[in-house]
């Protein structure tokens, strides 16, 4: 991307960040944020694999919330590690060793895009964090493949993993939601390829590299796209796959296990929606008051989910996002592929009352576990990091191996 198109998408997205930004919404102050911040540091999303040490110094350097020097105060620290990478790597340094410095600097400037690229300081750290990341992947132990597809007039991108010694495995498509993009999601990856399942990473709609966006009517052709692509290669089995989304991406496997009930085996719905999230009555509090969970305050969710719809006002959004109902589209009472919906009772960015409702419609019995003490993705006071995911590839793995 030019400069010059690059700071005309940026003017256009501060624009559109002043316009949505909902009138009393809850915004952490710059004290708050840093608190936050500490609090999370080498534990807590998004900040679980940033070093404490490192944290306190970031944290002491900002002088404002101001997203562009956000961006620059964090990739700062990213662009360090990347080049402690560089000459480790001219020294022969070790695989696993590069892969970690590289994956570390990645996240720094992962960090500083958070949540959204929508400034040209925070499309320069997405940018960087990519460089960083595919850096890191050339030493993975489980060799990572960048594939891309055609799709439309552009192209589809996508990260293939198969572990070591897997011959023609089943496959798992996952994505994340409006801030989790396909290079935050080794961890689940990792828990994936050691249960013998191979993966496919993806951005949804709206994010990262996807050329379309959530509300585009052929959003859910990028799925599609990619499930024909799977059934066409020999190294992994194109018959046997299985879905994951999460958080406001839980809704593309949801509307997937309906969509394409005949060819997948499996959809985790976790932490998304498919209706009373996607109403007035439920969002107008929590792109206000709610969003508790949301590093910069509930105003800054309705920021990241507005950029991957498109979509300008608090009021254009409220009014495109109930079009993407399942119940609205009559797909909640058709048959569907097994479904688990996972989520926290608690949780204030996707109502836990949309699981009960899948539980409720069509002819398709349908599975869940609810954490009653959980907020956003079921996250749970005390809960091991590792309890969620062990849980849904364990499920996954049920499914696609029977």
């Amino acid at each position: 991307m030019s400069v010059r198109l690059l700071l005309a998408c940026a003017a256009g997205a501060l624009m559109a960040i002043a316009s949505i930004e909902p009138a009393g919404a809850q915004v952490r102050s710059l004290d708050e944020v840093k608190k936050e911040v500490l609090r999370r540091a080498g534990k807590i999303n998004p900040f679980q694999h940033i070093r404490p040490d490192d944290a306190k110094r970031i944290v002491a350097s900002l002088t404002s919330l101001d997203r562009d020097h956000w961006a620059e105060t964090w990739c700062k620290v990213g662009l360090d590690y990347e080049a402690q990478g560089d000459a480790m790597a001219k020294k022969g340094a070790g695989a696993k060793e590069l892969a970690d410095i590289y994956y570390l600097a990645s996240d720094y400037c992962r960090v500083g895009r958070y949540p959204v690229a929508n400034t040209p300081g925070k499309r320069k750290a997405y940018l960087d964090s990519v460089r960083m990341f595919r850096k890191a992947a050339r030493h993975f132990e489980d060799p990572l493949q960048i594939v891309e597809i055609p799709f439309q007039e552009g192209k589809l991108t996508g990260y293939l993993t198969i572990p070591k010694g897997a011959t023609r495995p089943p496959v798992v498509i996952h994505w994340g939601g409006v801030d989790g993009w396909k290079e935050d999601r080794q961890f689940q990856v990792g828990f994936l390829n050691r249960a013998g399942l191979a993966t496919l990473t993806v951005d949804m709609p709206g994010t990262g590299e996807n050329p379309i966006l959530y509300g585009d009517p052929s959003a859910v052709k990028t799925y599609s796209a990619w499930i024909d692509h799977l059934a066409t290669r020999s190294d992994v089995d194109g018959s046997r796959i299985g879905v994951w989304g999460a958080s406001f991406g839980g809704y593309w496997a949801a509307r997937l296990a309906f969509q394409e009930a005949k060819r997948i085996r499996g959809a985790v719905f976790h932490g998304g929606n498919v209706h009373y999230g996607f109403q007035r009555d439920w969002l107008i509090p929590a792109f206000t008051t709610g969003g508790a969970t949301y590093l910069f305050g509930a105003a800054n969710l309705l920021e990241a989910r507005a950029q991957a719809m498109g979509t300008k006002t608090m009021d254009e959004f409220l009014d495109a996002v109930p079009k993407l109902s399942l119940k609205e589209l009559g797909l909640i009472d058709q048959p569907s592929a097994p479904i688990l919906g996972v989520n926290g009772k608690l949780d204030d960015q996707a109502p836990v009352q949309d699981i009960y409702l899948l539980m409720e419609h069509g002819p398709t019995p349908k599975e869940a576990r609810i954490y009653p003490q959980g907020r956003h993705m079921g996250r749970s006071p005390g809960q091991s990091e590792d309890e969620i995911p062990l849980m849904i590839t364990n499920w996954l793995k049920d499914k696609l191996t029977r």
